[in-house]
């Protein structure tokens, strides 16, 4: 992930003020209007000045992004400090406009909100709802969990000055969550006019990296290291599942990469996903003697040429 520098796509400084910021902006986004400037990356341009403009102008999306920023040692091309895009929560429901596409450090850290509203009580107005996203372990997908999130808010001191302050929420994480998916926190968002409903908490679901296994939708993947001999010859070997293990059958001949399904195994759900084990042939790292021998005795065996040849020379 790449750190998204906005001060230095607006040309401003750190503690510019929000005129500067709105002033900086304007002159930019005139010299590279699609409109008006053809040069071939002045779309581009004109896109990541919005992005950076939206974040700064927001005064909570830029304290959030401030914080981010001193934790995120060493400049732009480090990586990122573990969890650096989770817990901050924000007001309102919906991210930018809706329509703008946005790059993937803005929505790493600001999300893609939950949408829609409910309905107002009659004749009074609607206290708004907030967001965050929050990462969670992989096992609580299978399982199911009761977590203590911390969550960052952006609050007014007695000066009026925008900083960070921290709240705990107890949160029951149900079997079968998925990635990018939203919890609703009733009343946990702003507070109600005039005695009316609070607003509410939407919690966007992130999974933790894990060692091992990887997500796409319900379905996860698992890089299953074998031996040339069981890819060969067919084994039957354990393989860790997120909550527990299973004995899976190695077909004989298998290739480097396939991948084996094993049905169910994925994220719970009434219709769960499958766990794929993606098969990667492995050497030992070392060889003794006889093992280099085993090793010279099948190359005579297995008098095999595997590499294309180079086209032959018409004359």
């Amino acid at each position: 992930m790449e750190f998204k520098d906005y001060y230095q796509t607006l040309g401003v400084s750190r503690d510019a003020s929000a005129d500067d910021i709105k002033h900086a902006y304007r002159k930019l986004a005139r010299k590279y209007h699609p409109d008006l400037n053809k040069e071939a990356d002045a779309e581009a341009k004109f896109k990541a000045l919005g992005e950076a403009y939206e974040v700064l102008k927001d005064p909570e999306k830029r304290a959030a992004y401030d914080d981010v920023g001193k934790r995120w040692q060493g400049g732009a091309d480090r990586p990122p400090p573990p969890d650096w895009n989770a817990g901050y929560e924000f007001s309102g429901a919906d991210s930018g406009d809706g329509f703008a596409e946005h790059s993937d450090f803005f929505e790493a850290l600001f999300g893609r909100r939950a949408g829609g509203a409910r309905a107002r009580a009659q004749g009074m107005p609607r206290a708004q709802d907030h967001h965050a996203k929050v990462l969670i372990d992989l096992l609580d997908a299978y399982r199911g969990a009761q977590r203590s999130i911390r969550l960052h808010v952006p609050t007014l001191d007695a000066q009026g000055r925008l900083s960070m302050a921290e709240r705990t929420l107890d949160v029951a994480i149900p079997v079968g969550v998925r990635e990018g998916q939203h919890l609703r926190l009733a009343g946990q968002g702003s507070p109600g006019f005039d005695g009316g409903p609070a607003g509410d908490l939407y919690l966007e679901i992130g999974f933790h990296p894990h060692p091992l296994f990887r997500v796409d939708g319900r379905d996860v993947y698992l890089d299953l290291p074998v031996a040339p001999w069981e890819a060969a010859l067919g084994a039957s070997v354990d393989v860790p599942l997120p909550d527990g293990s299973v004995t899976l059958s190695i077909p004989a001949g298998s290739a480097d990469a396939r991948k084996l399904r094993l049905k169910g195994k994925g994220i719970p759900s009434k219709t769960p996903g499958d766990l794929y084990a993606v098969l990667r042939i492995a050497l030992p790292r070392e060889a003794s003697a006889a093992q280099r021998q085993a090793w010279q005795a099948l190359a005579q065996a297995y008098q095999a040429d595997f590499r294309p040849r180079a086209a032959m020379e018409v004359k």
